[in-house]
């Protein structure tokens, strides 16, 4: 399997994230734990969580994900072939949030726990917080990375101006980098990447994970109407992609997908491993079936025709 270096982390991993955000949601844990096995076998090595994951769902309190990953690690031994990503700083519970030093201190030790590991390979900043210092942000990471409870350090859902001046004072003031990034990226969800955080991921030598890389399973092809969302758990985040361009994209997916034989999620798959600034995109299964099409599309390799085809669709 094909290693790709994810930015300045030392981290190297397979072209494809499974996304556990379905773990404790809309995939109970024993069909998670059979995904994970699949995952693995097939030579892929990264799965990306977050403690708040999935807090959203009636009965769930967060770090659901994280007590099936660690369940899973548990019982597979497969702690050594697998790096664990995960997540810190969206809101768990009353003053449970954002990224000082305190806040991460303690909710790291709580992953952990959930995980059942003793290192968090990349540790992420979920969202931006503006109301705490980025030395003091930093100042923690430090202290966990030299305390071993953590390799490396990755950002999410950053503007490009706060991911360059959270560099920019980390480099300045001696502390570790954010040597990743999880954006927002997809065949339809492209300006807010390409406008401002795709140059300055190139220019720091970032890795770049992508987040709703199927747009939150509407690039499958299978969200058409809004009947086709008629008691779907996605249905609130795949309605905004049911217009005309949308419809557009679908339809350069499936000509394409055509050609090569492949289903259409692959060929999404494979557009954003085209990126030259995608180190890997971050997809989520609930099935062996639904799994084998995200592998094909890491397989896919697609021509200069097929590339202009979907920029096209999708501009």
């Amino acid at each position: 399997m094909e290693k790709r270096k994810l930015g300045n982390t030392g981290l190297e991993i397979a072209p494809l994230v499974f996304g556990g955000n379905v773990f404790g949601w809309t995939a109970d844990e024993a069909t998670s734990f059979e995904l994970l096995d699949a995952f693995t076998s097939a030579g892929f090595n990264m799965i990306d969580t977050a403690d708040v994951y999935s807090r959203w769902v009636p009965g769930n309190e967060g770090g659901d994900s994280e007590r099936v990953i660690g369940k899973w690690l548990h019982r597979s031994g497969k702690r050594d072939r697998v790096l664990i990503a995960t997540k810190v700083g969206k809101e768990m519970g009353p003053g449970q949030k954002g990224l000082s030093k305190t806040y991460i201190v303690r909710a790291v030790e709580a992953s952990l726990k959930r995980l059942q590991t003793d290192t968090i390979d990349l540790y992420q900043s979920h969202e931006d917080d503006s109301g705490t210092p980025l030395e003091e942000t930093f100042e923690a990471y430090a202290d966990l990375i030299k305390a071993g409870k953590v390799r490396a350090i990755g950002a999410s859902n950053f503007s490009a101006e706060r991911l360059g001046l959270a560099i920019r004072t980390a480099r300045d003031s001696g502390y570790p980098v954010y040597g990743s990034l999880q954006p927002l990226y997809n065949l339809y969800d492209r300006s807010g990447f390409e406008t401002g955080l795709a140059p300055l991921c190139r220019r720091e030598g970032v890795g770049v994970i992508t987040y709703f890389s199927l747009a939150a399973g509407f690039l499958t092809g299978k969200y058409r109407s809004e009947a086709d969302l008629a008691d779907k758990p996605r249905s609130a985040m795949v309605r905004q992609y049911l217009d005309g361009r949308g419809m557009r994209i679908l339809g350069a997916l499936n000509q394409v997908a055509g050609e090569h034989d492949v289903h259409p999620a692959g060929v999404a798959l494979a557009w954003l491993l085209s990126r030259p600034e995608v180190t890997a995109p971050i997809a989520s299964a609930t099935s062996a079936g639904q799994l084998n099409t995200l592998i094909a599309g890491t397989r896919l390799k697609l021509s200069d025709s097929d590339l202009s085809r979907l920029d096209e669709a999708s501009r």
